[in-house]
C-alpha cells in the first residue's frame, strides 16, 4: 500500500502542494468548493480575497457544527427511541422468556 502523495493544487490564485491519502480529484472537488463560496461573498461585495476566505471558513465551519449538532441530536431521538421499544418489549414478554 502506498502512503500519502504529494499532489499540486492551484488555490485561490495561489499554488499549494499538500501530502495527503486521498485523491487529487477529491482535493480538487474541495478547492473548487471553497472558491466557490468565496466567489459568492466577492460577488456579494467582499472585495479582499483574505477577507473572503476568512468568511467562507466561518461559514463553512458553522454549517458543519451545525450538522454534527443535528446528527448528534438524531443519534440521541433514536436511542430514546430504541430505548422504549425495549422497555415496551420487556414488558410484554413473560419473565423468562427472550423476545
Amino acid at each position: 500500500m502506498s502512503g500519502p502523495a504529494r499532489v499540486e493544487l492551484r488555490f485561490l490564485g495561489q499554488m499549494l502542494a499538500v501530502r495527503t491519502e486521498a485523491s487529487p480529484e477529491y482535493l480538487r472537488s474541495l478547492v473548487a468548493f471553497v472558491e466557490g463560496r468565496v466567489s459568492e461573498l466577492q460577488r456579494g461585495g467582499v472585495q479582499d480575497p483574505m477577507t473572503a476566505l476568512r468568511l467562507a471558513a466561518l461559514d463553512m465551519a458553522d454549517e458543519l457544527m451545525r450538522h454534527r449538532e443535528e446528527r448528534q441530536r438524531g443519534e440521541v431521538d433514536v436511542r430514546t427511541r430504541i430505548d422504549a421499544l425495549v422497555a415496551l418489549l420487556e414488558s410484554v414478554t413473560p419473565a423468562g422468556e427472550s423476545p
